[in-house]
């Protein structure tokens, strides 16, 4: 089968390097561009967008793709949407790998909102000193909150207004529990923003602020689009496309 494998997280890494050694499946990772130096996966990789459902129909069609993948960020609803939209069209299936979102435990003082300006607005009602952590896009929404102080952490410098009170902490993960207890500490933060990422590989900044009694506030996953097949991990992916390799292909999208 050729795939075409949304990636730029660590299961689509994990599931391009098991494919890529399989026979039986012609992988192409696709990265957004959106980093200067993103981690490649293994494989044919092209980086990019596609120019909306439309440019995504065309190139599934032009390079005879047969299924896609979404292993994208859980909050990269726009090429989800896409990507939804322009299998549909051609009859193609579609998988999104999603990993299980976070869940508070005892000890946990989480404030669940729908989106990134109730996020700003519940920040800003709840502490002073404010970490962000929802990567470089959608700071902007707490630009007009000038009273807290942020530090801003991202890989890349934030796109688009800031908020006028903050500093701004160029950094990749993953992080130690150590390390995010010594910077909440460092900077006096008393408030940790988040997208509900979940996974392990940003999850110690819950652990740091659960012992330190931070309020953490998460921000909710968008929906997924209707139709589309989810699966929780790499190995469901892979028994998945194992069952649709099988079955008849019915003939190509034009």
């Amino acid at each position: 089968m050729r795939i075409l494998l949304l990636g730029g997280t660590g299961e689509a890494r994990e599931l391009a390097r098991l494919l890529t050694g399989e026979r039986e499946h012609e992988i192409v990772s696709s990265l957004a561009g959106r980093v200067s130096e993103p981690i490649r996966p293994a494989g044919e990789v092209r980086i990019g967008g596609f120019g909306g459902v439309d440019g995504l129909r065309a190139w599934l069609v032009d390079h005879r793709i047969e299924l896609v993948v979404d292993a994208t960020h859980p909050f990269a609803e726009v090429i989800t949407a896409n990507a939804a939209q322009a299998t549909a069209r051609l009859g193609l299936p579609m998988i999104r790998l999603s990993r299980p979102g976070w869940t508070a435990v005892p000890g946990d003082r989480w404030y669940r909102v729908p989106d990134l300006a109730t996020a700003a607005d519940t920040a800003a009602a709840s502490g002073n000193r404010i970490l962000l952590t929802i990567g470089r896009q959608g700071v902007a929404a707490f630009a007009g909150h000038t009273g807290p102080w942020y530090l801003i952490r991202a890989i890349d410098p934030p796109t688009g207004a800031l908020p006028p009170r903050h500093e701004i902490l160029l950094a990749r993960g993953p992080f130690t529990v150590a390390e995010e207890s010594e910077l909440l500490a460092r900077h006096r933060i008393d408030v940790v923003v988040t997208k509900d990422s979940g996974g392990t590989a940003t999850a110690a900044k819950l652990t740091a602020a659960r012992a330190a009694g931070l309020p953490v506030v998460v921000v909710d996953r968008p929906p997924v689009p209707p139709g589309v097949t989810v699966v929780a991990t790499v190995e469901d992916a892979r028994a998945v496309l194992s069952g649709w390799r099988d079955q008849e292909s019915g003939g190509r999208p034009t």
